[in-house]
């Protein structure tokens, strides 16, 4: 036996020092005493005017302690169920699920080839394709439903076609505070209750502030309903760098945390221990293009940092990956997917969301989350690293083979070979076998893989009773709005 072995059972990735991490950290602090930020909301005013922030109109500043008080309440392990009981994703330090984004306005229609506004149907077919495609942990809705009877209640209707579909976890994006508390009552509807909504969380709430250091009474009234209902919710700023942040990393992670840090204070205000996810989708703008980049190495260095400063506060991270600025789904696309699904992943962020997302997060694919789970696959075999136990190592098998030897027929093989990773959509054949199977592309087979999906997978059914118990809540929106 040896001692004092250091073992890599998996592959080990980390952008940041623990030193330079201080240093951020303590760069937002000085950003939240010195510059604060605005809050428009009147109820969250009042709890920074009781405690011991400085409160001047809507600015608020806050001083270094509350954050550190703060921190020391927030639960570092969360876990979701979906709606057929199963606790299938425990978001704790290093443990990594993979998800589709939310609210894409638009969907590239797959018999017309158009791009056209996303409806419920759209919505409904990307929910059946995460819960049959077994490397998505989660969903969000990959789509916003346009053809809901009224913009203020789509959320409650996008809700229903994920549920219809999906039986994974969810993130969800609400209207406003009113629309999230509708969305936590079908929660509870199917999870059986409040209480057991609270140790069996369906969802995880979505929450944006506006860059740089704005919260907005819509963001903040949502949060305080997370908060009110220990309702898991991650605040996730989306600074744009050389539009609405700085232009160097350093300066948008600092500012990208103190907007995270303001958060967490007003949420212990309202009530200590709130599930809050910490998340960001930290990227470039295209100087030249004016446009928000998905598909820029900034954007996966970005966000491998921001999950090391997680890791170093002991929160959740909600990170981006999967995602491109390509129009279609073609070499670009694969590339800048592949590319920021493998740092998210080697980072250890908790829930990688935007997976499948083109044209800068505006474009709908089917395909496109049908290619991402074969790339999912190829990535989180990378993660595995390598095992150097005895078996592994294989010294007896060397020997008994010998030079010159052959291992295809051995016991050892037939053990292992299944380890591997294991292509659905790849082509390893020759090149005569492949042409005479028609010279299918890659797009050739994802496009037949995601129709055979589409016409032959069955989602789990839901109860009758629950159906017409959700639908009522949706109608009594509808009414209120109307």
């Amino acid at each position: 036996m040896k001692i004092n072995q250091k073992i890599n059972k998996s592959t080990k990735f980390k952008v940041l020092s623990d030193d330079q991490i201080e240093m951020i950290y303590y760069a937002a602090l000085e950003v939240l005493e010195r510059t604060g930020g605005n809050v428009y909301h009147d109820g969250a005013i009042e709890l920074f005017k009781n405690s011991q922030a400085v409160v001047r109109g809507n600015n608020v500043r806050i001083p270094s302690f509350m954050v550190e008080e703060a921190l020391n309440y927030y639960p570092s392990k969360i876990t979701l169920a979906g709606r057929n009981k199963k606790r299938s994703l425990h978001i704790q330090k290093d443990t990594v699920a993979f998800g589709t984004g939310s609210d894409l306005p638009f969907t590239y229609d797959r018999k017309t080839g158009e791009r056209r506004r996303t409806t419920y149907k759209d919505v409904n077919n990307a929910a059946k394709l995460v819960d049959a495609l077994s490397n998505y942990d989660f969903l969000m809705s990959h789509g916003i439903v346009s053809d809901a009877p009224n913009p203020q209640t789509y959320d409650r209707h996008q809700f229903m076609a994920m549920l219809e579909q999906c039986t994974k976890p969810m993130v969800l994006t609400s209207v406003d505070g009113e629309g999230l508390e509708d969305l936590w009552k079908m929660g509870c509807l199917i999870q059986g209750g409040e209480e057991e909504f609270k140790l069996n969380p369906l969802f995880v709430a979505y929450i944006e502030p506006i860059s740089p250091l704005k919260n907005d009474r819509t963001a903040v009234e949502k949060l305080l309903f997370a908060a009110e209902k220990k309702l898991p919710a991650m605040y996730t700023p989306c600074p744009s760098a050389g539009a609405t942040a700085p232009a160097t990393i350093a300066g948008m992670l600092v500012q990208s945390l103190s907007e995270t840090l303001l958060a967490i204070v007003l949420c212990h205000l309202k009530n200590p221990g709130t599930p809050l996810i910490m998340g960001g989708v930290t990227t470039v703008l295209d100087m030249k293009k004016s446009t928000y980049s998905y598909g820029a190495p900034e954007l996966s260095l970005a966000s491998a940092a921001n999950t090391d400063i997680s890791k170093w506060l002991n929160l959740p991270m909600f990170s981006t990956g999967g995602c491109t600025d390509s129009k279609i789904l073609d070499e670009q696309a694969a590339a800048e997917q592949m590319m920021n699904l493998f740092y998210s992943y080697l980072s250890g962020a908790n829930l990688i969301h935007d997976v499948g997302y083109i044209d800068h997060g505006t474009n709908a694919s089917l395909e496109s989350l049908v290619l991402n789970q074969e790339m999912m696959g190829m990535v989180k075999q990378f993660g595995k690293g390598i095992n150097t136990d005895d078996d592994y190592l294989a010294l007896d098998l060397i020997e008994k083979v010998g030079p010159s030897g052959e291992y295809v027929t051995t016991e050892h093989t037939f053990e292992h070979w299944k380890e591997w990773f294991l292509p659905e959509l790849q082509d390893r054949s020759d090149y005569e076998t492949w042409k005479n199977n028609g010279s299918k592309t890659m797009l050739d087979r994802v496009k037949e893989k995601t129709q055979d999906l589409l016409d032959n997978y069955e989602t789990e059914p839901m109860d009758e009773k629950l159906q017409k118990e959700l639908k009522d809540v949706i109608k009594s929106a509808d009414e209120r709005h109307s």
